[in-house]
């Protein structure tokens, strides 16, 4: 095949232009629009007069090495090999592996076992997505929260309930497996070629759902509403896992477990610290969910095109530092979404962002977020962090005056240091309700101080940054997990072999797509083999 890049459409077009702009470039006979295979798609809009799409595709043609021989000098036109998506080699173990959790690090570990015919068994503490959605329906619509099943705890992890964003930096070819997984198992086509994928939270739903009935098809077992206790050991090696389901405790024996926990489960590092498992403090972040109106954010963005059909709702990405050199940053950019209640423990308010596939919502939301570092809480306690977090979630409870309220604040109110009395033109999505409050009230001092650094520079670069009617919802703490349980070189604990710490909760991961690499990491690992032969 023959790979063509850098290809510059108008906002509309078909791929029956695409195979026209080929055919005249190579001066081939007229490719056909199904020759061609869309390989990467995005959006160019530095120049509001020339908002343009750009792909990268690929085709067969004949004499193909006679084409790229004559386009030697076209840096555009490459040869491209197309890798075959295959199932892994099969494999033995001695005993089921056990995976706790079932987010995507779980997730994607458990069905690459699976697919291996090793007969993964899951133990996930929350419950299956359909059940899932209705515990989260009542606490976002009624304020009863249960600490076992909700936006963090369930089938898909906290992904679920967040977009289903697959932004990656990472360029590895575990990534690609991913994609193929998702799409292979009802994802949205687009995922593959697009250059901000997004799968959406009703249509991932569905995704998980169907990756879950394929594993138990292929001998795994996912058992739901599992809550991890203990383990034990033989010889420094794991020897079983203990869970807790319906008041009685159950036991596995198993010499291989991945401890996929998700970035919420702080049981479990308080747990493992009491059993002398190496941990280490490490990076996080803190911060608040900013909306702005979705139809602002499109003027910012595309000027004068923002309402052509043909346009997604616009998205960003934005970071500075401040004198002090520390990072404030917008991470989990929602357009047309919904700021979300996300609390795990009672008492606290925790927020996050996401959208439906359709992105069609009123407003866009992101996290801005502040750097947070160990020399910011007492690094010589491995859980300084995670206290960090609980007592910002507490404090947020307590100034909004409890029923899971969410503390709410202008932008410009924010940064002129006084409490919001009524709002403008962006009213807040959060579900629960919301009381005016100063993330003062529950911030550090110095995360304040960045924020209010932070958002003017943004409004340099997007213009409705600097609107005052913008509504800062908080607190957002839970981008990251404030702990990394130590691995080796084989991925196993450092203290207990045969302990696989995987994705996000665990420290080695920052997002889905990642997380899910992990997963697939581990499980290889798992199974002892060499990443490159898997």
């Amino acid at each position: 095949m023959i790979k063509y890049s850098n290809i510059k459409m108008p906002l509309e077009h078909t791929t029956d232009d695409i195979a026209a702009f080929i055919s005249k470039k190579l001066k081939l006979e007229e490719l056909k629009p199904t020759d061609i295979k869309i390989i990467r798609r995005s959006v160019d809009a530095r120049h509001k007069d020339d908002i343009h799409f750009v792909y990268t595709v690929a085709f067969r043609c004949d004499n193909e090495n006679s084409i790229i021989r004559k386009n030697a000098g076209n840096k555009s036109v490459s040869l491209y090999k197309e890798i075959p998506y295959s199932l892994p080699r099969k494999a033995q173990l001695s005993n089921r592996p056990v995976i706790i959790g079932f987010g995507p690090a779980g997730m994607f570990a458990a069905l690459y076992l699976a697919q291996c015919g090793v007969r993964p068994i899951v133990l996930e503490r929350g419950l299956d997505v359909d059940s899932r959605k209705e515990k989260v329906r009542l606490f976002w619509e009624k304020g009863i929260l249960d600490t076992e099943c909700n936006v963090q705890f369930g089938e898909g992890g906290a992904g679920t309930f967040s977009d289903g964003k697959l932004n990656t930096g990472v360029n590895d070819p575990l990534s690609r497996i991913v994609f193929e997984e998702f799409v292979r198992h009802g994802a949205p086509e687009e995922i593959m070629y697009d250059a901000k994928p997004h799968i959406g939270t009703d249509k991932l739903s569905v995704t998980v759902k169907n990756i879950r009935n394929d594993i138990i098809s292929l001998g795994g077992e996912v058992i739901f509403g599992a809550k991890f206790t203990e383990y034990d050991t033989e010889n420094g090696s794991i020897g079983s896992v203990t869970y807790e389901k319906d008041g009685t405790e159950h036991t596995i024996e198993t010499d291989n477990v991945i401890l996929a926990i998700g970035h919420s489960a702080r049981d479990v590092f308080y747990m493992l610290k009491n059993r002398n498992v190496t941990m280490q403090a490490k990076n996080f972040s803190v911060g608040v969910r900013i909306e702005h109106r979705q139809s602002d954010l499109d003027r910012s963005m595309y000027g004068d095109m923002s309402r052509h059909p043909a346009l997604p709702p616009a998205d960003y990405k934005l970071s500075v530092h401040d004198e002090t050199g520390r990072g404030i940053y917008t991470f989990c950019m929602c357009p047309g979404g919904v700021v979300t209640a996300s609390s795990s423990e009672e008492n606290t308010i925790v927020t996050n962002g996401m959208s439906y596939y359709a992105r069609n919502g009123e407003n866009a939301n992101s996290a801005v977020l502040v750097g947070i570092t160990p020399d910011d809480f007492d690094k010589d306690d491995i859980m300084a962090g995670v206290e960090l977090q609980r007592k910002i979630e507490k404090a947020a409870y307590k100034a909004a005056g409890g029923n899971y309220k969410a503390p709410v604040a202008l932008v410009g109110d924010f940064l002129s240091k006084r409490t919001s009395e009524k709002f403008g033109n962006v009213a807040p999505s959060y579900p629960i309700g919301t009381t005016f409050v100063l993330p003062d009230e529950y911030l550090p001092d110095f995360v304040c101080d960045a924020l209010r650094f932070a958002l003017p520079q943004f409004a340099k670069k997007i213009s409705c940054f600097g609107s005052t009617d913008a509504v800062m919802t908080g607190p957002e703490t839970r981008s990251s997990s404030p702990v990394r349980i130590v691995r080796d070189e084989n991925l196993s604990s450092v203290s207990v072999k045969g302990l696989y710490p995987c994705g996000e909760g665990a420290g080695y991961a920052g997002g889905i797509v990642t997380a899910a690499m992990d997963g697939l990491r581990c499980a290889i690992a798992v199974l002892g083999r060499d990443f490159a032969k898997r």
